[in-house]
């Protein structure tokens, strides 16, 4: 018994003391999306926090494609030492359960080391000008009056920002057609220039428009109000209650890797979210900072995407694999 317990002790030695090292060199910081986009953005803040601390380089690397599946894909599969990382979002992690999880099910402790999520804001749901509604409720009378004459675009199949639009319609039993585009770039494009109708849009891509009075915001999709957007009410207030879509973003770790490698990282990231240029930095997204233990993120992601997962059986959508 004694030789078996000195035994399991020497395994863990070097694990241990790798922990206490890390980390010794570069870090590759995965984005599985373009750059200028939402995850990019709090990718290279959280790599420059990491820098500061540690004094090792932290690469940001983007590996769009299939929705955000190929980029998660690749830390899934990636040695778990804590030298590849991802950082993750809602859509992402959605297209990786698409080819990852089985039989519809899917874990994220199976193929992740969850370490904290970052914000999780909410969006916007805006409409072109030339749309007569002013509110969630005319917005809902107009789709009712006439199925599918109104469009909302999104940055792709399954996309945080095209699930959020189906729960609407689910929620508000209307119809309306779904335009997909290649990124929301295009989409907010489209939008401004009235080729399509509305958009559930990621708050630092139109908020600008919004202000400017190119496109006008009818409520969040958050639970309850932002502190950003104090005069906009949720979907929940304007008579769907219970409605809520965030688009959430986290940093992950290839599973197994060492618990005390991700407690590192946790507590070095949830100590970067105290710092006011951080905070003022997730505020330019329409963020706060939300710290998690590792534990907790794992059951916010299983939780989040469950519901998600059913929605789109439900729904029958037709999520693009990952490679």
């Amino acid at each position: 018994m004694l030789k078996r317990l000195l035994l399991c002790l020497s395994c863990l030695l070097p694990t241990v003391a790798a922990a206490q090292d890390y980390p010794t060199r570069a870090i590759r910081m995965i984005v599985p999306f373009a750059p200028g986009g939402g995850t990019d953005v709090l990718a290279r803040i959280i790599a420059q926090k990491l820098n500061e601390q540690w004094g090792q380089p932290v690469v940001v690397e983007n590996r769009p494609g299939a929705s955000g599946g190929i980029g998660t894909s690749l830390v899934a599969k990636s040695d778990p030492d804590g030298y590849t990382l991802l950082m993750a979002s809602t859509g992402a992690l959605m297209a990786a359960a698409s080819t990852l999880g089985r039989n519809g099910e899917f874990d994220v402790n199976q193929h992740f080391a969850p370490v904290t999520v970052i914000a999780a804001p909410p969006y916007l749901i805006v409409v072109n000008p030339k749309v007569s509604a002013a509110s969630v409720q005319d917005l809902i009378g107009l789709a009712k009056a006439k199925p599918n004459a109104q469009s909302f675009g999104s940055s792709g199949v399954g996309a945080a920002s095209h699930l959020a639009g189906v729960l609407f319609q689910k929620e508000a039993k209307v119809e309306m057609l779904h335009v997909p585009y290649r990124g929301t770039g295009p989409a907010v494009t489209d939008l401004l220039g009235g080729r399509i109708d509305l958009m559930f849009a990621p708050p630092q891509t139109v908020q600008s428009m919004v202000e400017a009075g190119q496109l006008k915001a009818l409520a969040t999709t958050a639970g309850k109000r932002s502190k950003f957007y104090p005069n906009l009410p949720t979907v929940s207030e304007s008579g769907l209650p219970g409605y809520e879509a965030v688009g959430w973003f986290g940093l992950l770790a290839p599973a197994n890797t060492p618990v005390a490698i991700v407690d590192k990282l946790n507590k070095a990231i949830v100590g970067a979210m105290d710092a006011k240029e951080f905070r003022d930095q997730l505020a330019l997204l329409g963020a706060e900072p939300e710290p998690q233990t590792p534990a907790e993120f794992g059951r916010f992601i299983n939780a989040d995407l469950a519901k998600w997962i059913k929605l789109v059986r439900e729904a029958d959508i037709k999520m693009p694999g990952g490679q």
